[in-house]
C-alpha cells in the first residue's frame, strides 16, 4: 500500500471534513484560477486601413498586448495614406499596478492555502495545542480577506481601462488616415476578454471565501472560548441566585406561613383555660 493510501486509511484526510480545511482548499484551487488567468492572458487586435491609393494600404495591423498590460508601451505602425510614409502609433493608458497587485495576492494567497492546508491535515494536533498558531491564522485569514476585495475592486477598474484602451473604435481614432473619409479603416476582429473578466469573478470568489472562512478560525483561537465562559458565567449566577430566592421563599412559606395560620386560632391549651371559666362560674353559683 503506497503511503498516501496509509494516511487515507488511517484517517488523516479526515480534516478535510472540517469546514476550516474544506474552506481553504477551495481557496488554494480558486487562486490559482485567479492568477491563471489574469497572469496568463495575451491578447490581440487586428485592423484595416485601406487607403484610396491601393499601394498604400495595409489590410493586416496586428497588435498584440498581454500581461501586466502596460499599454502605453504597446507601438504599431500604420500607413498614412500619404505615400510611403508611415504613423508610429502606442495605445494608451497603463493598467500594470491593479494588475499585478492582483496576481501578486493570488499568488501570496495561494501559497499560505497551501501551507495551511497542510498543517490542518498533518499537523492539526500541533495547531490546537496553543492559542499561537489558530491567533496567526485568524489575522492572515482577515487580511487576506481584505487584499482580496481591494485587489478585486482595482482590477475590475483596470480591467475597464484595458478594454476602453484596447476597443478597435479607440485605436482607429488615433489613426491620421482614418480622419480622411476617403480612406476605409475597420476592425478585423477584437480582442477576447473572457479569461480576463473570469479572473475578475474568481478574484470576488476568492474574497467571499476568505471572508467566510474568518468565522471557523475564529472559533479555533482562544478569543471565542473566553467569550463563551464569559457569557455562560453570568447566566449560571442568574440561575443560581433564581434557585436559591425559591428555596428561602418556600423556607419562608413553609416556616412562617403555617406559623402564621396557627396563631389565628387559639391553641388547644388556650381553649382548654377559656372553657374552664363557665364552669367555675356555675360552682360558685
Amino acid at each position: 500500500m503506497d503511503p498516501v493510501s496509509q494516511l487515507a486509511s488511517a484517517g488523516t484526510f479526515r480534516a478535510l471534513k472540517e469546514p476550516l480545511a474544506f474552506l481553504r482548499a477551495l481557496e488554494l484551487l480558486f487562486a490559482i484560477f485567479a492568477f491563471a488567468t489574469c497572469g496568463g492572458y495575451s491578447g490581440g487586435l487586428r485592423l484595416s486601413v485601406d487607403c484610396v491609393n491601393k499601394t498604400e494600404s495595409n489590410l493586416s495591423i496586428d497588435i498584440a498586448f498581454a500581461y501586466p498590460f502596460r499599454l502605453h508601451q504597446v507601438t504599431f505602425e500604420v500607413p498614412t495614406c500619404e505615400g510611403k510614409e508611415r504613423q508610429k502609433l502606442a495605445l494608451t493608458g497603463d493598467s500594470s499596478s491593479s494588475a499585478e497587485f492582483f496576481v501578486t495576492v493570488a499568488v501570496f494567497a495561494f501559497l499560505y492555502s497551501l501551507a495551511a492546508t497542510v498543517v490542518y491535515i498533518f499537523f492539526q494536533n500541533k495547531y490546537r495545542e496553543n492559542n499561537r498558531g489558530p491567533l496567526v491564522d485568524f489575522i492572515v485569514t482577515v487580511v487576506f480577506s481584505f487584499l482580496w476585495l481591494v485587489g478585486s475592486s482595482a482590477w475590475a477598474k483596470g480591467l475597464s481601462d484595458v478594454k476602453v484602451a484596447t476597443d478597435p473604435k479607440e485605436v482607429l481614432l488615433l489613426m491620421s488616415a482614418c480622419k480622411q473619409t476617403s480612406n476605409k479603416c475597420m476592425a478585423v476582429h477584437s480582442p477576447v476578454m473572457s479569461s480576463l473578466n473570469t479572473s475578475v469573478v474568481f478574484g470576488f470568489l476568492n474574497f467571499i471565501l476568505w471572508a467566510g472562512n474568518i468565522w471557523f478560525v475564529f472559533k479555533e483561537t482562544g478569543w471565542h472560548s473566553t467569550g463563551q465562559r464569559y457569557l455562560s458565567d453570568p447566566m449560571e449566577k442568574h440561575s443560581g441566585s433564581y434557585n436559591h430566592g425559591g428555596y428561602n421563599q418556600e423556607s419562608y412559606g413553609s416556616s412562617g406561613g403555617y406559623g402564621r395560620q396557627a396563631s389565628l386560632g387559639p391553641s388547644s391549651d388556650e381553649f382548654g383555660q377559656q372553657s374552664s371559666g363557665p364552669a367555675s362560674f356555675t360552682n360558685q353559683i
